[in-house]
């Protein structure tokens, strides 16, 4: 742990990032926070977290800048724009670019911080809001070496880290990532909607598969969800698309092509476009059921 790094800027308090914030708090870091609404940051003051009323000043005088946003438009935004909150840190400082994030954005970023006179680790995340309140969130951290050593402390308030490469190979581990959830997410449910017309009860065959090999964290989480009804989101659907879309770019640009990728980003998108982006990604069961002219899962958005 480097003791040098005791004050942290964070932007992006939402679903994820405000669990984080306050996890670095009381692993007594001080932290000053920012969010575009906010509310969301105002919730923090009471576990000793700063309010930052602009984004500049959660990032002054920090000794490392987290960024928890929602896309790399909105990160490129906040951080680099006419604004921009990495323009106010200190030499030597580390811009840390936990938002999933395109590698190309996240190369490019690097370069930018770089000229600034920053360090740049893109460290996205995997785990939800259960990993992020509970600090248990696996970090897949792009960078120099010793700049992601110097992080150790940060990294272990928030959850496993483990260094991947160079930067942009953080965000790339993460499109890994997201196809292995959407992939299973999708296959989920089309297990629990074949049971189901077969007369089988979705709940039971789920916990009938807990503990065999077809057990995932996306069984146990999402299925759950899938046979409950409840898709208030911890990963909406319209973040998926983000990223499935950025790994078929990757592939595209590397001449590969990744059919179960290529289907599971349709499905995806398909109930995004009939109004389900604010929906838990495990409410692609509804999809699924719809395109078999079956009813629908009763929702609880």
């Amino acid at each position: 742990m480097d003791e040098a790094i005791r004050r942290i800027g964070f932007v992006g308090t939402g679903i994820m990032g405000g669990h984080m914030a306050r996890r670095l708090a009381e692993a007594g870091f001080e932290v000053a926070a920012w969010n575009r609404s906010q509310d969301k940051a105002r919730a923090l003051v009471r576990f000793g977290i700063r309010q930052a009323d602009i984004s500049k000043n959660a990032a002054l005088n920090a000794d490392v800048l987290v960024c928890m946003l929602s896309s790399g438009p909105v990160c490129d935004e906040v951080l680099f724009g006419s604004k921009g909150a990495a323009t106010v840190m200190k030499p030597g400082a580390i811009l840390l670019v936990m938002s999933s994030i395109a590698p190309d954005t996240a190369r490019e970023q690097g370069r930018k911080a770089e000229s600034l006179g920053l360090r740049y680790v893109d460290a996205p995340v995997s785990g939800g809001e259960t990993g992020a309140r509970e600090g248990t969130l696996a970090i897949m951290a792009g960078g120099r070496e010793d700049v992601v050593s110097r992080l150790s402390g940060v990294f272990g308030a928030l959850g496993r880290p483990t260094h991947v490469g160079p930067v942009g190979a953080g965000s790339l581990t993460k499109l890994a990532n997201q196809l292995i959830v959407a992939t299973t997410i999708g296959t989920v449910a089309e297990a629990f909607v074949l049971a189901e017309s077969g007369g089988a009860d979705p709940a039971r065959v789920r916990e009938a598969l807990l503990g065999g090999f077809a057990d995932s964290t996306v069984l146990r989480q999402h299925g759950l969800r899938m046979v409950t009804g409840d898709f208030r989101p911890g990963g909406p659907a319209k973040y998926q698309i983000k990223d499935t879309g950025a790994a078929l770019d990757v592939a595209r640009a590397n001449k590969l092509d990744l059919p179960l990728a290529r289907a599971i980003d349709a499905l995806f998108r398909s109930m995004v476009d009939r109004g389900g982006g604010d929906l838990d990604h495990s409410a692609l069961i509804d999809e699924i059921k719809r395109a078999n002219g079956l009813g629908e899962t009763t929702q609880q958005a």
